[in-house]
């Protein structure tokens, strides 16, 4: 409690330094009229200035919610005075043409992208993406702050949204659906989000209610965008978690670009704070690179290239659990033998081109090939004592004098899959007055090869323990002897060869009218999806489904900026081959779409507070499902029924507050009430493993205001419990128990010692660096003891069932370097 108290009174302390003036930084390359650099150009305002370099570049921090006037001038060129009124502290990109012959003068006004506004999209600075502390840094680590958007495992980056499901999220990269490896069961093997942060230029995200040109899954659309760079430059960032590098290359005429990253990853900080010590031996490698050439003004080309390598070794030894009340402490003891040996490997190229057939007319053709070999081996051994402890409040040491279970459990597997999805689409693009058509066809080959043989046996007090599914009429060890045949407590074995062809298609309809002063956006479109299962218990035939969706978009005319929004229509989710296996590891290839019925009333708010802007959002929506296909969540591993013999419905609302709540920097405060129930066989609703009832969040950044370059992150997310932790085998309409809350808070704390503006000696050996600084991470702040699953000790004399959290990581240390060439 005392570590609690002084966490809340530092934060508290290093908030109330909030007073120094905000700035962004405009950025770009200065060309002639032939599309050379210009270097040597004065770019001023105000009695600052700075000079662009041999390739044309500069850099240069202005004031935000200020009209300034930027004055490029040279000795050879007419001078151009830009007018630039900022209205949020991201770094702006101003590539400028100088003329020889005449002066140019320009206005500029740079607030929220209106087609972002207009989309209901919510738009994350790259920037915040790279600072925000986190045990998995990165896109999702920010998303988990975003209202409607949950996650109770801060050693996975999947997360789940409005209710659905991690299968139920769309990833894009430049226009490419993303995959992620199908046999992951547990968040400490992931390694490494596909997305990489030091690439990333644009992110938008859609929590529901998404347009129709994406594609045909459930829940939400995550869209990235990679940058095309325009000067050379390079980042390199370490820390105790692992490191990266990422290089940004331009060719002397400017028609080839590329980014390329490497990064590294090892989980041991994280994994060795939780309870079970172990010998743990990760490597998480990947490379990734994103390479543009412009042919022409009309045509380009780009390729997206991935290789990722994801061994884990993990070798328990013991593994000390202390649960259960003030009245009744008790312990779990397990001692291991054994070890597991999984791998995954994976491999994305994708090439798009892009050709411009007129000022009216686009198309664009894209190609992917996704390939992905997985492996997962274990044999562990695992003999536990379960005691009750008789020991008063608050000592660290436990009479074990009182064993309450004594048992051994043995979990064996050799599961391997190799998955290859080809991906080919063609999409278009045509402009008429204030209408715009987007339209698209797609063809999706899934082959997938894949082995199943994994069991588990339970021994109590020298008892082998029959799965629950055996009934027989005496099973009451050890007072009578067994009769019965010996089974493993649980067994999965299935080999599937199978292959999915699917056929999609999008039309969609933009346009833009007012009514009585108030502008309108309409948006309508529809799609369309046909598939067929060929290969193991798959009979060829096909199944089809249409999917109709709508966006309507009001902006009053008056003082205030609001827009209204209203979106909805029918989403389909075609089962992929997780959702088309079932328990027992058989594909059913007669498990139908899952159907969703969104409806989505959102409203936005600018407005000034304190002299500063903020934006207040708030979302209610609704969602009717059905054919539904039920499944439990054990970790990050998802396992469905394979049937669609339910309905459900998702309902909630969605808000969040961002702003400068300290001048200068971007932060906000996200709240969501969420309400998902299921009905299965008409058995009646119950809560489905999604249903995370109330979430609070925040996102904050400060400065101090004497010392400028020492910066604060904060990221608190606040989780009510999640139905779970049950045993695989219990009926969930018997059996309804939830997870303890969640709560995290993860600070950072950052010393710049370079940045653009920075005086420095050029001869030095810091002169080569444009930015540099050494940050200090703490994980887990105020240590809280979070949970993700239960497991189930069972005693054979008592016959009772003991459930023990399996608790997340306690609080780590993490020291951080970046710096940037």
């Amino acid at each position: 409690m005392r570590s609690n108290k002084l966490g809340f009174i530092f934060i508290a302390f290093w908030i109330s330094f909030s007073a120094f003036a905000q700035l962004a930084k405009v950025k770009g390359i200065v060309f002639d009229a032939k599309n050379n650099p210009v270097s040597n150009v004065t770019i001023s305002f105000s009695g600052h200035s700075t000079q662009s370099d041999a390739k044309g570049s500069y850099s240069i921090k202005v004031p935000v919610n200020k009209k300034i006037n930027l004055l490029f001038s040279h000795l050879t060129y007419k001078k151009a005075i830009i007018s630039l009124f900022l209205k949020n502290s991201s770094d702006y990109e101003l590539n400028l043409v100088l003329n020889e012959f005449e002066e140019q003068m320009g206005e500029i006004i740079i607030s929220k992208d209106k087609k972002v506004q207009i989309q209901g999209v919510t738009a994350i600075s790259a920037d915040v993406v790279k600072k925000l502390p986190g045990a998995n840094a990165g896109i999702e680590n920010v998303l988990k702050t975003v209202a409607g958007v949950n996650s109770n495992n801060e050693m996975s980056t999947q997360y789940s949204v409005r209710g659905g499901n991690y299968d139920e999220n769309l990833v894009y990269v430049n226009e490419v659906e993303i995959y992620r490896p199908f046999l992951i069961r547990s968040g400490q093997q992931e390694g490494l989000s596909f997305t990489n942060t030091d690439l990333v230029q644009n992110i938008n995200f859609s929590a529901g209610g998404f347009q129709a040109k994406y594609g045909d899954k459930l829940s939400s659309v995550l869209d990235i965008t990679y940058r095309k760079p325009t000067q050379f430059g390079a980042s390199f960032e370490a820390s105790l978690l692992g490191g990266s590098v990422a290089v940004d290359a331009v060719s002397k005429n400017n028609k080839w670009t590329s980014v390329t990253g490497v990064r590294y990853r090892n989980n041991s900080l994280l994994v060795n704070s939780q309870d079970t010590q172990t010998n743990y031996k990760p490597t998480f490698v990947d490379v990734q690179t994103n390479i543009n050439f412009k042919a022409s003004d009309k045509w380009e080309w780009s390729f997206l290239g991935n290789i990722s390598k994801n061994k884990y070794n993990y070798q328990p030894l013991i593994r000390n659990t202390k649960f259960g009340t003030i009245d009744k402490p008790m312990q779990l003891t397990v001692y291991y033998e054994g070890q597991e040996k999984d791998e995954y490997a994976t491999y994305l190229g994708a090439l798009k081109t892009t050709y411009q057939v007129s000022d009216k007319l686009k198309f664009k053709f894209i190609n992917s090939v996704f390939h992905t070999l997985e492996q997962e081996h274990f044999d562990i051994l695992a003999q536990y004592l379960l005691t009750e402890n008789t020991t008063t409040i608050g000592s660290d040491t436990y009479d074990s004098s009182n064993a309450n279970g004594i048992g051994t459990q043995l979990n064996h597997a050799r599961n391997d899959l190799d998955a290859l999805i080809v991906n080919s689409e063609i999409k278009g693009f045509y402009d008429w007055a204030k209408n715009n058509l987007e339209f698209g066809v797609k063809y999706t080959r899934e082959s997938i090869r894949d082995r199943v043989m994994e069991w588990e046996v339970v021994d109590s007090a020298g008892f082998s323990i029959n799965p629950r599914i055996l009934e027989f009429s005496r099973d009451d060890q050890p007072y009578t002897s067994f009769v019965g045949p010996l089974a493993p407590y649980r067994s999965v074995f299935a080999t599937n060869y199978n292959t999915i062809n699917r056929f999609s298609a999008y039309l969609q309809w933009n346009a833009k009218s007012y009514l009585n002063n108030a502008e309108l956006w309409y948006n309508l479109g529809g799609r369309i999806q046909n598939w067929s299962i060929l290969g193991t218990n798959a009979s060829g035939s096909s199944q089809t489904v249409l999917s109709p969706r709508g966006q309507l978009v009001l902006k009053p005319n008056g003082e205030k900026d609001l827009i209204f929004r209203i979106s909805g229509g029918y989403y389909y989710q075609p089962p992929f081959y997780r959702e088309l296996r079932d328990a027992s590891g058989s594909v059913q290839d007669n498990v139908k779409a899952q159907q969703s019925i969104q409806l989505v009333f959102g409203n936005e708010y600018n407005f000034q507070m304190w002299k500063r802007p903020f934006r207040l959002v708030s979302e209610l929506y609704y969602k009717s499902l059905n054919d539904v296909n039920t499944y439990t969540i054990d970790n990050v591993r998802i396992r469905y029924a394979a049937n669609n013999n339910a309905k459900a419905y998702a309902q909630g609302l969605d808000l969040r507050l961002n702003g400068e709540f300290v001048p200068g920097t971007e932060s906000w405060f996200s709240f969501g009430y969420l309400k998902t129930e299921e009905n299965s066989n008409n058995r009646g609703y119950i809560a489905r493993p999604t249903d995370q009832r109330l979430k609070f969040a925040v996102l904050f950044q400060d400065y101090m205001p004497n010392i400028p370059s020492m910066r604060l992150y904060l990221n608190l997310v606040y989780n009510t419990g999640l139905p779970g932790g049950s045993p695989s085998y219990a009926d969930a309409y018997q059996y309804q128990n939830r997870l303890n809350d969640y709560r995290r808070a993860d600070i950072g704390f950052s010393k710049v010692l370079i940045d653009a503006n920075s005086s420095r000696a050029k001869k030095s050996w810091l002169g080569s660096f444009k930015g540099l600084a050494i940050g200090l991470e703490i994980f887990n702040l105020f240590n809280n003891q979070n949970s993700i699953t239960n497991t189930w000790v069972r005693d054979v004399y008592s016959k009772n069932e003991y459930a023990v959290p399996n608790y997340m990581t306690t609080r780590v240390f993490n020291v951080k370097l970046n710096a940037k060439l």
